[in-house]
C-alpha cells in the first residue's frame, strides 16, 4: 500500500457524527467569499496538485459544512483524473456525509456507494485508508463497518512516520466510536480518554492554552545534520545548537529562561561542552526572551546591527494577545550583544566555520542569516514567517523577503532551518525559486491594484494563484500561507489611513456599531441571534462572530448570542487550525485550549 508522508500542513478534520437517520437541507450559500477556499479550488485544478493542497481544500469544505460542494468538486476531479486516489476518497467522504439530504428510501444505497469509492481508494493510498476508517467509525452497526474501522484506524496508529501526530486525536475519537458500535465499551472509553474528547477535535500538531502558550510540536531534539541539533516544542520558537570542537553555539534562545533551560537540559544528555556563543537571528520575543539561561561570564552574544530598531518596535507596541506565550509573556525586551554584524562576516568557533549575513528579511529589519558552509545548513530565523512581521506590529517587508531569497539562492544551501518547525518543513531549499516566482507575481498584481484604486478586499480576490506556479504543485501550500498576508502588508505600507473605499475616514467604536446594529434589529437580541445562527450555518463564522460581539455589547450575557459566539469561534478554530496566529487568537477569544497530541 502506498503511503504519502503528510506534513503539519496535510491535516484533515475528523469527520463529525454522520446524520443518517433524518433528512436535513444543505446549508444556504455563504454571504462572504471564502478566499482560502477559492485559492485552493483553483490550485487543485492545476496539473498534479500536491496531496497537502488536496487535503487542505477538503478541510475547508469540512470546516464550513459545505458537504455538497465538496462532493461535487471531488467527484468531478475523480472523474477527470481517475487514478488519483485522494480525489476518489474525498468524493466518497462527502457523499457519505451528505447522506442526510438524500430521500430515506435511497439513503442506504447512497452510503454504500460512497463507501465503495473509499474502498477503491484505500486499496492503494494510506491517506484514503485513514479516511475510510474515520467514516466507517461513524456508521450505524447495520452497515457492518465497525471492525473495518478499528483495523484501519489501528493501522494508522501503527504508522507514526507517515501521519502527523495531531491526527492521532481524530484517530482515537474514531476508534472510540467504532468500539462503541461493536459493543466494546471499555475499549471505547480508553480510546476516547486518549483523545481527550468524544467529539470532533482539531487535528493539527499544535497545542495552546492560557498557561503554556502555543507550541508547534511536542518537545524534542532533532539532529538535522552531524553536530547540529534543533530543539523543537520547548517554546514558541525552535532553538538551534551547534556542537563544535570545544563549545556549544546556540542559535536563538526562546521566549523564557525556563523554556530555554529545558531545551539546554535536553542537549546536556548528548554533550557537556560549555555554551560560549549565542547567535541571534532577530530580536523578537520568542527568540531572545530566554537568553539568561544561556549566559555565562564569557558568553558572547552576536546580533545584527539593526537589533535596537526591532527592540524599539516590539517594546512600543507589544503583543496584544497573551495566549501566544501564556505565563511566559515577556515584559520589555532587552538585548545586550557583545558583537554586532553589519556586513557579511566569517568566524570559526571550535573549529567549525560560520558565515553571517545581515538581511532586512521578510519579518524584521535585523535578520541575521547563519550559514555553516561545511555542512550546507543555513539558519534563516523567521525571514519566511508568512505574516511578514507580527500582524499587530508595524514591521515586515515583502521586498525584504524577495532580497533574502535571492541571497539564499546564491549560497546554494542543502538545508534551511527556520525558527519554527512548520516553516522548516514547508519552506525548503526546493521552494525558493518557485516561491520567488509566485511572490513577485503577487507583488506586481498588488501594485496594479493599488494603482487602479481597488479596495483591499477586491485586491485579495484577484489572481488567486498565479499560473506561473502550476509547474510547482508542492510549493503551492507554502505560497498560499503567504499570499494574503503579503497583499495586506503591502496595502498597509503603501497607502494612507484613508482608503479608496472610505475606510478610515470616519472611525466608530464597538459601542457605536453595536447601537446601529441594534437599531436595525429593533432592539431585539433574538433577531441578532437568528442572523448570527444563519451566518454560522452558511459557514460565515467571522461575520457571525462580529454580529455576536456587537449584539453582546448591546445586550450583555444574552444566552442565544453567547451560543452564536461560541459556535462561530468553534468554526473559526477548525477553519484556521493550520494558521497558528489565527488559531491562537480565536482560541484565546473562546477560552478553549488545545492539548498536545496524544
Amino acid at each position: 500500500m502506498k503511503l504519502r508522508r503528510t506534513t503539519s500542513l496535510a491535516l484533515v478534520v475528523v469527520l463529525p457524527m454522520l446524520a443518517v437517520a433524518c433528512s436535513h437541507a444543505p446549508p444556504p450559500p455563504s454571504l462572504t467569499r471564502n478566499l482560502t477556499l477559492a485559492e485552493l479550488e483553483q490550485a487543485v485544478r492545476f496539473k498534479n496538485p500536491s496531496t497537502v493542497t488536496i487535503v487542505t481544500l477538503a478541510n475547508q469544505y469540512l470546516a464550513s459544512g459545505r458537504d455538497a460542494d465538496g462532493h461535487a468538486y471531488f467527484c468531478e476531479r475523480s472523474t477527470q483524473i481517475p487514478d488519483r486516489a485522494a480525489f476518489r476518497a474525498f468524493c466518497g467522504v462527502f457523499q457519505v456525509r451528505m447522506s442526510s439530504t438524500v430521500p430515506l428510501l435511497k439513503r442506504v444505497d447512497w452510503v454504500k456507494d460512497g463507501m465503495a469509492k473509499l474502498d477503491q481508494a484505500a486499496e492503494t493510498d494510506g491517506l484514503s485508508r485513514y479516511l475510510r476508517g474515520a467514516v466507517a467509525a461513524e456508521l450505524p452497526s447495520r452497515f457492518g463497518r465497525g471492525q473495518q474501522a478499528v483495523e484501519d484506524l489501528q493501522w494508522v496508529l501503527g504508522q507514526p512516520k507517515a501521519f502527523p501526530p495531531g491526527l492521532r486525536r481524530a484517530t482515537y475519537v474514531g476508534l472510540g466510536h467504532a468500539y462503541r458500535t461493536l459493543g466494546r465499551t471499555e475499549e471505547s472509553k480508553q480510546a476516547l480518554s486518549l483523545a481527550g474528547t468524544d467529539s470532533a477535535p482539531l487535528v493539527t500538531d499544535f497545542s495552546v492554552n492560557a498557561r503554556d502558550g502555543f507550541r508547534f510540536t511536542p518537545p524534542g531534539l532533532v539532529e538535522v545534520a552531524p553536530g547540529i541539533q534543533v530543539a523543537r516544542g520547548f517554546d514558541f520558537a525552535d532553538i538551534g545548537f551547534v556542537v563544535t570542537g570545544d563549545q556549544v553555539v546556540a542559535i536563538d534562545a526562546g521566549t523564557s529562561e525556563a523554556n530555554a533551560r529545558a531545551a539546554l537540559d535536553a542537549l546536556r544528555k548528548l554533550t557537556d561542552k560549555p555554551l560560549r556563543t549565542v547567535l541571534v537571528t532577530h530580536s523578537h520575543w520568542d527568540h531572545i526572551g530566554g537568553l539568561k539561561a544561556f549566559l555565562g561570564p564569557d558568553t558572547q552574544v552576536i546580533a545584527q546591527a539593526n537589533y535596537a530598531q526591532e527592540i524599539a518596535i516590539a517594546n512600543r507596541g507589544g503583543a496584544p494577545f497573551r495566549w501566544f506565550f501564556g505565563d511566559n509573556t515577556p515584559g520589555p525586551l532587552e538585548l545586550h550583544p557583545t558583537r554586532l554584524i553589519d556586513h557579511p562576516e566569517s568566524l570559526t568557533l571550535g573549529g567549525t566555520r560560520f558565515r553571517l549575513y545581515p538581511a532586512h528579511g521578510g519579518e524584521t529589519a535585523d535578520a541575521l542569516l547563519i550559514e555553516l558552509p561545511d555542512s550546507g545548513v543555513v539558519f534563516v530565523g523567521d525571514a519566511f514567517m508568512p505574516y511578514f512581521g507580527a500582524p499587530f506590529d508595524a514591521e515586515g517587508s515583502v521586498e525584504g523577503l524577495l532580497d533574502t531569497i535571492t541571497l539564499l539562492r546564491s549560497l546554494h544551501p542543502k538545508l534551511l532551518i527556520h525558527g519554527h518547525t512548520p516553516l522548516t518543513e514547508n519552506f525548503t531549499v526546493r521552494a525558493l525559486e518557485p516561491l520567488e516566482i509566485g511572490l513577485r507575481a503577487v507583488y506586481r498584481d498588488t501594485l496594479s491594484s493599488l494603482h487602479d484604486g481597488l479596495p483591499l478586499g477586491e485586491a485579495l480576490g484577484r489572481n488567486l494563484v498565479p499560473a506561473e506556479l502550476e509547474p510547482y504543485p508542492d510549493v503551492i501550500p507554502a505560497f498560499l500561507l503567504m499570499r494574503e498576508n503579503a497583499i495586506k502588508r503591502l496595502y498597509l505600507q503603501l497607502t494612507g489611513y484613508w482608503k479608496s473605499d472610505r475606510e478610515g475616514m470616519e472611525v466608530f467604536t464597538q459601542k457605536d456599531e453595536a447601537a446601529a446594529l441594534d437599531l436595525v434589529a429593533d432592539g431585539d437580541p433574538e433577531r441578532l441571534a437568528r442572523a448570527g445562527t444563519s451566518l454560522n450555518t452558511r459557514g460565515d463564522f467571522a461575520m457571525a462572530l462580529r454580529v455576536a460581539d456587537l449584539g453582546l455589547a448591546a445586550h450583555p450575557s444574552t444566552p442565544s448570542l453567547v451560543a452564536v459566539r461560541a459556535r462561530a469561534l468553534e468554526g473559526l478554530r477548525a477553519k484556521y487550525q493550520l494558521n497558528p496566529f489565527k488559531l491562537i487568537i480565536y482560541s484565546e477569544a473562546a477560552r478553549t485550549g488545545l492539548a498536545p497530541p496524544p
